[in-house]
């Protein structure tokens, strides 16, 4: 297990929070935050959803509409990585939150569920199940970190 007793996975950055920010153009996006800020690009998953890492922070950069005004709803969300996600999901559901999406597993080695918090915000909590390697569900690992 790693600190906060989170188990490793490949697949997901070491961070705990992890803010999830929508842009039109994902590659356009990663290579100005990379250039302008030093981020790094972690891990990119297609044209869609790249992680940038910087030292031990995280961001992921995701297709989107990347205008907060939009009238479906603001352009980002925030990830949690949890230790349990189920029992985190019982809690958020008994305390009123708006189910997204109830707890499902993912073949990047991920437990998430989906609630919309009471300003509307987005929230995912994640629970790595396993350590999966990026290229056994099509992602392509490009910094690991060492």
């Amino acid at each position: 297990m790693s600190a906060g007793g989170l188990r490793p996975n490949r697949s997901m950055p070491a961070s705990v929070i992890i803010p999830v920010l929508a842009y039109r153009d994902v590659r356009e996006a990663v290579e100005w935050l990379c250039r302008a800020f030093g981020f790094t690009e972690r891990l990119r998953i297609g044209d869609h959803r790249a992680q940038l890492a910087f030292g031990e922070g995280a961001v992921v950069v995701a297709a989107g509409r990347g205008d907060a005004t939009h009238p479906a709803g603001p352009g980002h969300s925030v990830m949690v990585r949890v230790a349990d996600v189920d029992a985190h999901y019982r809690r958020a559901r008994d305390a009123g939150a708006r189910i997204v999406g109830a707890p499902s597993d993912y073949p990047y080695g991920e437990r998430q569920y989906t609630a919309e918090d009471l300003g509307g915000h987005l929230w995912t909590f994640s629970q790595s199940t396993a350590d999966v390697s990026p290229e056994v569900w099509g992602g392509v690992l490009l910094d690991d970190g060492t």
